[in-house]
């Protein structure tokens, strides 16, 4: 058994680099604890096959940001219509927007709705940029070639450099969270983010790989010394043993249906700056969980110091 401290840690130099593939490679394998898999050339295969399998919540873990205009505003008129999941639009001028999301938005969009003429164009435009993920939907001779609109895929520093507006609704974070499963249970709930979790149904801990153990979350509820922290790591220590023994006769998914909510897991979580701020401003009050708390409060004074123009408002809730 071993017991560790929750914490977190932001992945955005994919985002400012423009490593798509590696992201979403990054985020996918935190799921079976396979980090160690990754290797130079491993993104383009890993992604080829969670598309072959149908697990496409993987490559959401990713933003396209793009600037399109056309010469009327027909062809946006149309694309609005779709109410496209997890796309973002903002107008910028006459007939001219910034739309963004995450690959797999644009994947659903061009499968659904091919003949729409910014569906189109943002396929094509992406999958120059990101073959991996698009290769497959270029096939199709229902694909609109995207005539008429003007579209440009927005660097890094375009994005960071757009009104604190814009740059709350385009720009996306990653975070990399160590916690217990209690506060994962809560923060799953925020829409609209993405989420990846290291999988109990497929990571088994009694491998040497893990160490041969669980490891759990202190609790931040009892004081080490205190008799209700001794209670706790007596009921962790059992569920362990227990975990264990089930592993010898049992398949992972079977045994952790002994695990308890102090179990330590990894969470993935891509959001926008606007989502991240309403997920800070609830979950870093005094009224949320303690746990959840305790892990708000350490990062939103990184948010603060990287984007100051969006989450200064909620300094406050660090001095509460």
């Amino acid at each position: 058994m071993k017991v560790i401290s929750p914490g977190f840690e932001i992945l955005d130099d994919y985002f400012v680099s423009g490593r798509i593939l590696e992201q979403i490679e990054r985020c996918g394998r935190v799921c079976y604890k396979s980090e160690d898999k990754i290797t130079a050339e491993s993104a383009p295969p890993f992604i080829k096959g969670i598309i072959k399998r149908g697990h496409e919540s993987v490559i959401e873990m990713a933003q396209v940001v793009m600037r399109a205009r056309a010469g009327s505003a027909e062809p946006f008129n149309e694309f609005f219509e779709l109410i496209p999941r997890f796309c973002q639009a903002s107008r910028t001028g006459e007939n001219e927007f910034i739309i963004s999301g995450n690959p797999r938005s644009f994947r659903d969009l061009a499968r659904k709705h091919p003949k729409v003429a910014i569906v189109g164009a943002a396929a094509r435009l992406l999958s120059k940029h990101c073959p991996v993920v698009f290769e497959d939907l270029m096939e199709n001779p229902e694909l609109s070639d995207g005539s008429g609109i003007d579209i440009t895929l927005l660097e890094a520093r375009e994005v960071d450099a757009l009104p604190p507006d814009l740059l709350a609704r385009h720009r996306t974070l990653l975070l990399h969270i160590t916690v217990n499963r209690a506060v994962t249970h809560e923060l799953v709930r925020h829409r609209v983010a993405s989420y990846l979790q290291e999988s109990q149904r497929y990571c088994r801990y009694g491998e040497a790989k893990f160490g041969g153990e669980v490891v759990f979350i202190k609790p931040c509820f009892y004081d080490e010394d205190s008799p209700e922290y001794a209670l706790w790591k007596e009921a962790m220590e059992e569920t362990e043993r227990i975990y264990l023994k089930l592993l010898e006769s049992s398949s992972p998914q079977a045994a952790r249906t002994v695990l308890p909510n102090s179990c330590k897991t990894e969470i993935m979580v891509n959001a926008t700056l606007e989502e991240w701020y309403h997920i800070l401003r609830l979950r870093a009050s005094r009224a949320a969980d303690p746990s959840m708390r305790e892990i708000m409060l350490q990062i939103l004074p990184e948010m603060i110091k990287r984007f100051p123009q969006v989450f200064e408002p909620l300094k406050g809730l660090l001095e509460e």
